[in-house]
């Protein structure tokens, strides 16, 4: 993970494309005396990136937005804070980079189309025995 992280169909992303930022912490770690930036902060800008072809970026992009961030600040040390923030960026491209299977329409069953017209049928007869009983002359 050091170098950069694999999101798929035989996509690396370099270390390098993805922006760490690093800022004081709400959670753990950050409110010690000795004040660290244990929060993290992954930035990954998308339409900047040489290592996506245009097919991904514009697939990555249309789902996620032109930069997807991941943020963490579980742990009390920056360093876990950063594995954490790009396992969870890695995850979000890897998951928008997934071609989506096409939906094939489906079809009711026949056991389904009866129970259907079964249903109806008690509705029908329901109704038709609540009507006002026909006058005989």
């Amino acid at each position: 993970m050091s170098d950069g992280i694999d999101i798929g169909q035989g996509t690396f992303i370099p270390i390098a494309e993805i922006e760490l930022r690093a800022s004081r912490s709400g959670g753990p770690g950050g409110q010690h005396a000795n004040v660290t930036a244990s929060r993290i902060e992954a930035v990954f800008d998308v339409r900047a990136s040489a290592a996506l072809s245009r097919e991904l970026k514009d697939r990555i992009a249309g789902r996620l937005g032109p930069r997807v961030t991941a943020v963490s600040q579980e742990a009390r040390g920056q360093a876990r804070n950063r594995e954490i923030a790009i396992a969870r960026l890695r995850r979000r491209l890897a998951d928008a980079a997934a071609p989506r299977k096409q939906r094939r329409p489906s079809r009711p069953g026949r056991a389904a189309r009866e129970e259907r017209l079964r249903a109806k049928r008690r509705q029908s007869e329901r109704k038709r025995l609540r009507r006002r009983p026909a006058e005989d002359d």
